[in-house]
This record gives C-alpha cells, sequence and structure tokens, in this order.
C-alpha cells in the first residue's frame, strides 16, 4: 500500500487510516457537541433560522481552525507520556492513540445524547491522564503516576477550572453593565414568537455568535489537529516528523546557534562520556514529571546538540536528510527543545544571555518539527463544520430553554457570548485549551441570575454533575480501552 508516496504494510496502512478516521471523528462529534453552545443564544433570539445558523457557525469555526496556530496542539501533545510521543509508531504508541479517541468519542456521545454540554476539553485530558496512568502501571520499570505530566496537566486544569467562573461572573456582570450604559428596553426584553428583533439586535447576536464559533474553532480544533499530527509523524516519519518546507537559511541558523549552544552547555557539564543513546534516555527521564537536573543533563544536551548540527551542517533541504534520519533528526529536537524549556521553568539558568540564547534555540527547533501542514486544518475544519450542522439541536435545547427559568433575551444572549468569545480568544493566545461550554453555558447561567431570572435547579446539577463526572470517567475510560488496544496492537496484529 502507497500513501503519501511511502510503501507501507496493509497492516499498517490499516492503523493509519483508522487513526485518521477516528481523529476526524472526534472532531465532528466536537462540533455537534460543543459548538451547538454558538449558536443556542442566535436561534433562542430568533436572530436566525437555525439552518442558516448552524451553517454561518460551521464557516466560522472552519475558518478558526484555517488560521490557529497551533499552540493548543501542541500543548495537549505535551500532556502526553514522553516516551509514548517518542515512539508513537511502536504498539504502546498506536494504542495510545486509539484510546484517546475511543474513550473521548464515548463520552462525548453519551453527554450529547443526554443533551448536557460536558466539555470536550475535559474529556480529552482526562483519557491523556488515563493513557499515563495505565502506561506507567503496565510498563516495567515505571512508577505509577510517572507517565502524567502533572505540572501541565495542573496548568490546563487551572484554566478549565477558572474559565466558567469568569462566565458565570463576568456575563452577569456584563449584562448589568449594559443596562445601566445602554438604555434602550427592547435590549432586554424576551423576543416575540417568531419575530425576529430588530436589525441593531440582529447585528450584535451575529457578531457574538461569530465570534464564538471562531474562537471555538481556533481553539477546540486545534486538539484534533495535534492527535492527527502525532498520528502521522509515528506511521510517516519521513514526510511528517521535520517540516520539509523549512529553507536553506532556517537551516543554516539552526546550525549556527547549535554551533554556539554547545560551549555553553559543556560548561554547566563536567560529564561528557555519554553516548547516543545514553544521552536521549537521559533527556527522556529528565522530561518525565518527576525528572531532576543533574550534570549528566547538561552532558546530555550538548551531546544531542551536537548530534543536531552535525546532522544538518552542509544541509540545504530536510529533503536531503535519509527518510529514517528525518526520524531520528524529530528525536533529538523534541527532546533538545522540551528539555531547554523544562530547564527554564526551574530556573536552570543564571546568566541572562545564556537563557536568551537557549530561548531562542528552542524557537528554532520548534520551527521544524511543530508545524500543521493546511490538509490536515481543512480536514479538521471540515469535520468540525460539518459536525457543527448535523447534531446540533439536544444541546442549543438545554442551553437555550433549560438553563434559565424565562426566556433567554437579547442582551443576556449577547453579554454571554462576548464573554465567551473573548474568553476562549484568550486562552487561545497562550495556548491553553478552555471549554467553550462551560465558558457559554456558565454565562447564560450567570446572566440569569443577574436578571433575577431564576434557574432550573435540575439542569444545573446534571449540568454539574457532567462536570464533575468528565474528568474520572475518562480516565478510566482512558484506562481500559488503552490496555485493551495495547492487548489488540501487540498480540493480535504483532505490533513491537
Amino acid at each position: 500500500m502507497e500513501i503519501f508516496g511511502e510503501s507501507l504494510t496493509a497492516s499498517t496502512g490499516f492503523f493509519l487510516i483508522l487513526a485518521l478516521g477516528l481523529a476526524l471523528s472526534f472532531e465532528f462529534v466536537n462540533g455537534f457537541h460543543d459548538t451547538a453552545n454558538a449558536v443556542a443564544t442566535v436561534i433562542y433570539t430568533n436572530t436566525l433560522k437555525p439552518t442558516v445558523a448552524v451553517i454561518w457557525s460551521g464557516t466560522w469555526n472552519l475558518i478558526g481552525v484555517l488560521t490557529s496556530t497551533g499552540a493548543v496542539a501542541f500543548g495537549i501533545i505535551a500532556l502526553l507520556p514522553v516516551e509514548l510521543v517518542i515512539n508513537v509508531g511502536s504498539g504502546a504508541g498506536f494504542a495510545m492513540v486509539f484510546a484517546l479517541l475511543i474513550s473521548a468519542i464515548i463520552w462525548n456521545l453519551g453527554t450529547w445524547y443526554l443533551g448536557l454540554p460536558a466539555s470536550s476539553s475535559h474529556t480529552l485530558i482526562g483519557s491523556i491522564m488515563g493513557v499515563g496512568l495505565a502506561n506507567s502501571l503496565l510498563s516495567a520499570g515505571h512508577v505509577f503516576g510517572e507517565g502524567v505530566n502533572w505540572a501541565k496537566a495542573q496548568e490546563v486544569f487551572t484554566s478549565l477550572l477558572i474559565s466558567p467562573i469568569v462566565g458565570f461572573t463576568c456575563a452577569a456582570l456584563l449584562l448589568l453593565l449594559a443596562k445601566v450604559l445602554i438604555r434602550r428596553p427592547e435590549l432586554y426584553r424576551a423576543p416575540e414568537s417568531g419575530k425576529a428583533p430588530p436589525l441593531w439586535i440582529r447585528a450584535l447576536l451575529i457578531l457574538t455568535c461569530t465570534g464564538v464559533s471562531f474562537a471555538h474553532g481556533s481553539n477546540d480544533g486545534q486538539k484534533g489537529m495535534g492527535l492527527i499530527m502525532l498520528i502521522l509523524v509515528g506511521i510517516l516519519p519521513g514526510i511528517f516528523a521535520l517540516n520539509i518546507n523549512t529553507n536553506a537559511q532556517t537551516i543554516a541558523q539552526l546550525v549556527a546557534t547549535s554551533r554556539s549552544v554547545i560551549p555553553v552547555l559543556e560548561r554547566q557539564a563536567p560529564i561528557t562520556s555519554l553516548s547516543g543513546q545514553n544521552s536521549a534516555d537521559e533527556l527522556s527521564n529528565f522530561l518525565k514529571p518527576t525528572g531532576k537536573a543533574n550534570d549528566k543533563t547538561f552532558a546530555a544536551l550538548a551531546f544531542e546538540t551536537k548530534e543536531i548540527a552535525d546532522r544538518l551542517t552542509g544541509k540545504k533541504s530536510i529533503t536531503e536528510l535519509a527518510k529514517d534520519e528525518r526520524g531520528l533528526l524529530r528525536t533529538d529536537m523534541y527532546l533538545v527543545a522540551g528539555t531547554i524549556g523544562k530547564l527554564d521553568k526551574q530556573n536552570k539558568f543564571t546568566d541572562a544571555k545564556q537563557e536568551e540564547l537557549l530561548s531562542s534555540y528552542k524557537t528554532q527547533l520548534e520551527k521544524v518539527t511543530k508545524f500543521i501542514p493546511n490538509w490536515v486544518k481543512f480536514a479538521v475544519a471540515n469535520a468540525l463544520g460539518f459536525g457543527t450542522m448535523i447534531g446540533w439541536k439536544r444541546i442549543v435545547v438545554t442551553v437555550g430553554e433549560k438553563i434559565g427559568k424565562d426566556h433567554l433575551t437579547y442582551a443576556q444572549g449577547a453579554s454571554a457570548e462576548l464573554v465567551a468569545m473573548t474568553t476562549i480568544g484568550a486562552a487561545d493566545y497562550f495556548g491553553l485549551p478552555v471549554s467553550t461550554t462551560h465558558v457559554l453555558s456558565s454565562g447564560v447561567a450567570g446572566t440569569m441570575a443577574a436578571n433575577h431570572s431564576g434557574l432550573q435547579m435540575d439542569t444545573l446539577r446534571n449540568l454539574l454533575l457532567a462536570w464533575v463526572l468528565t474528568l474520572p470517567v475518562c480516565v478510566l475510560l482512558g484506562s481500559a480501552t488503552y490496555a485493551a488496544a495495547l492487548y489488540m496492537v501487540l498480540q493480535v496484529f504483532g505490533f513491537k
């Protein structure tokens, strides 16, 4: 079987197609599960007809994905066990990808069927934790729990915890502020059945719907992109391990920076007798959540940096490297960039010039390894957009009818969506995955509370229960599916 110009065995080709199909299915489900929140307000205020609203929202999700930076995509990958990321083409790597996607899809479909706006971000992160825990339990020589990047997980959990609080509080305050500054009674009335609002109100609500849809695409859409890139790097490293469009000038600059970095690292590394495999293992161990820096860390970092410089010296294009060499080079770059980042966070660089040089080097490395082809963006964008257009209704009914006791007013819809748009956009800028569901649903609840419209406590209890259960349930799902998938790929299909 030949795919992307490379010959694959039938079993490997099957796994590639299956994995890509699951990744796009995850984004499809994400579309009708999460993006439905964005259209709830414009539908329930009669601003747009449902069909027009979901097509409009799907289109702006697509645009959001296409213009995204990729920061969130690689932030998600940073949560995965480092040995599985490096060896994603192994049997354990395949099992990891399948477990993540299958467990996330199962929970998303279950909560969608019940009409509960649960978080796809929580779902995926819970699955990642489950895989990490199961990997540490099933792998020889591992301490239970060391497969989870707890520091990165804490950073993500903080953003996921704070975002609904921000949504509730800010939407409530924004509605109260609007009542003081915008004295237009029609803005605060419930819509008349079947009657569209005044033009200026329609424009405001369409604008906020557009913003939420765009922000959702630029943030949530990246999760699928990150997983797809992981799949492609593992199965087709010759094509996707490194950005083959890297120009000669960038390669020359990378070699020059590597050469200048080596003596800086060697001055902090009195131990220099490390072999290639020993140095890679040293950096892999350091990048584990429990890893501690020592003299060997700097020695290994210097050794791997020299390897990068030697491999790229005299090259004007990535295509001049042998295909099997590209995968090895990506591993070196991934380990070096990750190690520099972790050392920086641990304040191991005391000299300002040294820190600046190494930070610049890390950025140069990531330009070659952290890239997303346009066709991947288009594929994810279309999956997200089609999902929005097909399965939106269950979640829309919950957000529009079951959170507050009174009908959603124009001002409430605009306030909730404006806060959601801003919060998600800020999280996207900082590379943090947040939940569109949590921000917008809590924003609607906040406006209902501020407006004294009353809250339907049964719905809120169900929402909170779904939010609380998402992480532990997905940890269990991720662990169970990883163990099952690992058995399948190792015992049934014979992968190593």
